[in-house]
C-alpha cells in the first residue's frame, strides 16, 4: 500500500468540476476513488467559499460505486439500520464505533488475503476449502459485535435485549445484597419518618 502524500486540496467549482490542485489538472470522482485506494490524503473545498466538503464528496464516492453493477458492498438491513439511527441517542457513539471496527477489519485485511489465497489459488480441491477465511470473517463479525454492545452500555440503563422486568431478574446469589441494600433504605426512611413524627407532637 502507497503512503500518504500530504493532504492535497481539490477545488469542486459550480459546474461541478474537480480540480486538483497539487497535480494542476482536474479530476474525476473515479480519481478521487483511486486516490483513496493508494492511502492518498486528499480535503475538497468548495472554490468559491472555501468550506471543507469533504465528507459529502466521499459518500458521494460511495454513491457513484454502489450504484454500479455488481459492486454493492453495503447490505440493505445494513442500510436501514443506519437510516434507523439518525436522530437516535446511538448516533453519538455509532461514527466512532465504525470507524474502529473498519480499522480492525483493516488490520486483519492482509491476512485475510493471504489466507484466500492459500484457500483458492491451488487446485481445484483447495479451493473448496474456504473455511479458514470464513472463521476469520465471522470472527471480526463477532469482534465487531460485541465492541457495538459495549458502546451501546454506555447509553441505555438495561442491557441489550432487556427492559426493566428482565434486568430485575437476577441470579439468586445477586438477590439477597441487592434485598439486603433495599431493606436497609427502606428502614433509614422509616427512622426519618418517626424523627418527624416526633418533631411535630
Amino acid at each position: 500500500m502507497a503512503g500518504k502524500t500530504g493532504d492535497v486540496v481539490i477545488k469542486k467549482y459550480a459546474n461541478r468540476r474537480l480540480y486538483n490542485t497539487g497535480t494542476s489538472t482536474y479530476v474525476t470522482l473515479e480519481d478521487l476513488a483511486e486516490m483513496v485506494k493508494r492511502n492518498e490524503d486528499f480535503t475538497v473545498q468548495d472554490a468559491k467559499t472555501g468550506e471543507d466538503i469533504t465528507h459529502s464528496v466521499l459518500t458521494q464516492i460511495i454513491f457513484e460505486l454502489e450504484n454500479k453493477d455488481g459492486q454493492n458492498m453495503l447490505p440493505i438491513p445494513f442500510l436501514r439500520q443506519l437510516i434507523a439511527y439518525y436522530g437516535d441517542q446511538m448516533q453519538v457513539v455509532l461514527p466512532t464505533f465504525l470507524e474502529q471496527s473498519m480499522q480492525a477489519f483493516a488490520k486483519e485485511q492482509e491476512r485475510m488475503r493471504e489466507q484466500i489465497t492459500a484457500a483458492f489459488g491451488k487446485t481445484p480441491m483447495d479451493m473448496m476449502n474456504v473455511s479458514a477465511p470464513i472463521k476469520l470473517v465471522e470472527e471480526q463479525v463477532r469482534r465487531n459485535t460485541e465492541m457495538l454492545q459495549n458502546a451501546m452500555r454506555m447509553f441505555t440503563p438495561f442491557p441489550l435485549g432487556q427492559g426493566p422486568a428482565q434486568a430485575d431478574e437476577t441470579t439468586p446469589s445477586e438477590k439477597p445484597a441487592k434485598d439486603s441494600g433495599l431493606d436497609e433504605l427502606k428502614e433509614q426512611i422509616a427512622a426519618m419518618q418517626r424523627k418527624l413524627d416526633s418533631l411535630d407532637k
